[in-house]
């Protein structure tokens, strides 16, 4: 969740280049991002993140059933940039972004973007809208190359932010042996035999 990120780092990019949602989300899958190759002062463009899975692959809910990913994302843009106002939005712009709700990772951070958990299934390509800056009004701005560092995530996280282990992970038993009896207690939880393989105990 961006929520997690957003309370528990500063900035969502460490200094080795590594981008926050990998402390929850483990494995290391490709994100696309497009953007034009040059954009005019004061004006509106795409950027295009594209987060491509199978959407065959379900995911363990946090109710333990099975169930659709959901996609996240962060984008991090030069300072000067920002998330574009509704009204210098185009109404094509305006489609492609559906119902998303962007929001600034910090108050004081509007060049740096997140946005999810949303439904995979109808956004895994997420288009932000973005405003650039004008260096006519803005002195600390520069017509330059500037990079762009974005982070994208597909399912739940395997770890939360604390380090303890989502349900959407490898759990290790605490016993050896094979169950041999679950008698589910009245007042919640249950009470599980097991049968020790070597000895029959």
């Amino acid at each position: 969740y961006p929520i997690f990120a957003q309370q528990g780092y500063e900035n969502p990019r460490e200094a080795t280049g590594r981008i926050v949602c990998a402390n929850c989300h483990l494995a290391n899958k490709p994100v696309d991002i497009e953007v034009p190759q040059a954009v005019l002062p004061d004006t509106v463009f795409e950027a295009v993140v594209r987060i491509p899975y199978d959407m065959q692959v379900k995911q363990v809910l946090a109710n333990g059933k099975k169930g659709a990913l959901n996609v996240g994302a962060v984008l991090i843009l030069p300072e000067g940039f920002e998330l574009a106002p509704p009204d210098r939005i185009s109404p094509e712009i305006k489609e492609k972004i559906g119902n998303l709700s962007f929001q600034n990772y910090r108050p004081t951070k509007k060049n740096i973007l997140v946005v999810g958990p949303v439904p995979g299934q109808k956004y895994n390509e997420i288009t932000f809208p973005i405003l650039s800056p004008d260096p006519a009004t803005k002195r600390d701005v520069h017509f330059l190359k500037y990079p762009i560092y974005v982070g994208g995530n597909r399912g739940r996280g395997q770890l939360y932010p604390d380090g303890s282990k989502s349900n959407n992970n490898v759990y290790n038993a605490t016993a050896a042996g094979i169950v041999n009896k679950i008698i589910r207690k009245e007042k919640g939880g249950y009470e599980i035999t097991i049968v020790d393989a070597s000895d029959g105990r």
